[in-house]
């Protein structure tokens, strides 16, 4: 069984109100000293079998295409076997 990590964040160039939210709370909450805070997302995919070859470069282009949206998205994927 392998076990795929993707992890999706807006690219830096993208507003993200979410984080800036975020970032406000953290000093209004007496933490001092925060310069910026990203949110993203992460998908944990469990698959049977080993994954190499042909199924990894498949899960490569889900991650692309299905997990994260490319036009505002940037995506790391790794596999633990």
């Amino acid at each position: 069984m392998a076990r795929v990590i993707v992890d999706v964040m807006l690219k830096p160039e993208i507003l993200d109100p979410q984080g800036r939210a975020v970032q406000g709370a953290l000093g209004r909450l007496g933490l001092a000293g925060v310069t910026d805070v990203r949110q993203g997302k992460q998908f944990t995919i469990d698959v049977d079998g080993v994954l190499e070859g042909d199924r990894l470069a498949l899960m490569e282009r889900l991650a692309g295409e299905l997990l994260s949206n490319p036009v505002i998205e940037d995506f790391t994927m790794r596999v633990e076997q």
